[in-house]
């Protein structure tokens, strides 16, 4: 047996501690997990911890009355070819999106989105024929931020003249009893523009001339048609969670109407003076200085220059 070599093999020595390979992935693996942490702590678009309150909106409705009838006709395309409304656009093409880019905190698919959502806003509460005509205003009260729900649906229950809590600061509609659309394709021009106001908010400034086609409610076809001219502008903020869930708070809402009379309330209802009619005497509603939260009452006179020539 001496002979013979031995009948178990000597195995080799272990080697202690990790081998290169798999240093390097533990390694990469360490490099990979702090980046993403930096990353993490310094992304610029990185969510803030906090919101900032939702503020109310602020809105001023002021009536135009005219100085003196009001013109019309019955075909509605010749009262805007002779109108200051003539090379308008008509309806959603009249609201078209800004050329846009990306901001200190916001990439360019979140200032894409604010501008979107503004004109939403803007196409469903001055566009839309079924909220002209006073009845529907779920359209536009989905887009608003949840914070200014109650203070929307206070101002269409018990509409107030306060500043805060008129339904014409909120859209355009008409009283139906009075006024209906004549021409469905409504005039538009304006702009929108968008900022960053801070790290973690942004704005949108909109301001759109509307005008229009309107004969009075119930007199069929044959009734002139006039012209009302509506001036809106409209101060959106957007945070990160209102880019996200396609929504806008309405912070200002700053609106110029007519023809209007002055002596008449246009805070449930936009209250047309129409072809042939002028009006009434007296001015706005008396203001007491006395009153606490009440606004101003405003009237202005519409220049004879923005009505059409007929």
């Amino acid at each position: 047996m001496a002979d013979h070599a031995p009948a178990v093999r000597r195995r080799p020595p272990l080697r202690r501690g990790l081998s290169r390979q798999a240093l390097v992935l533990v390694l990469l693996i360490a490099i990979a997990f702090g980046t993403a942490i930096y990353m993490g702590v310094r992304h610029p678009y990185q969510t803030p911890t906090a919101s900032e309150p939702v503020e109310p909106l602020r809105m001023t409705v002021i009536p135009l009355a005219p100085e003196g009838k009001v013109p019309g006709t019955a075909d509605p395309a010749y009262l805007y070819e002779h109108s200051p409304a003539a090379q308008f656009k008509t309806g959603a093409e009249g609201v078209p999106l800004p050329a846009s880019r990306r901001t200190a905190h916001f990439s360019d698919s979140q200032v894409v989105s604010a501008l979107t959502t503004a004109k939403d806003y803007i196409v469903r509460s001055a566009l839309d024929p079924e909220v002209l005509t006073g009845g529907e205003v779920r359209a536009v009260r989905v887009l608003l931020d949840p914070d200014q729900l109650d203070q929307f649906d206070q101002s269409f229950s018990r509409p107030t003249a306060d500043g805060r809590h008129a339904p014409t600061g909120w859209l355009v509609r008409f009283d139906p009893s009075r006024a209906e659309l004549a021409d469905r394709r409504v005039r538009v021009q304006g702009t929108l523009q968008a900022a960053e106001a801070d790290s973690s908010t942004l704005e949108v400034t909109a301001d759109h001339t509307f005008v229009y086609a309107l004969r009075p409610a119930g007199a069929g076809d044959e009734a002139e048609v006039s012209l009302f001219t509506v001036r809106r502008e409209l101060h959106f903020r957007f945070d990160r969670d209102d880019l996200r869930l396609h929504q806008a708070q309405l912070v200002v809402s700053y609106v110029q109407a007519g023809p209007l009379s002055c002596a008449e309330d246009s805070t449930n209802h936009l209250r047309p003076l129409l072809a042939g009619q002028t009006a009434k005497e007296g001015g706005p509603a008396g203001t007491d200085p006395y009153a606490t939260g009440s606004a101003t009452a405003l009237c202005g006179s519409l220049a004879t220059s923005a009505q059409p020539k007929v």
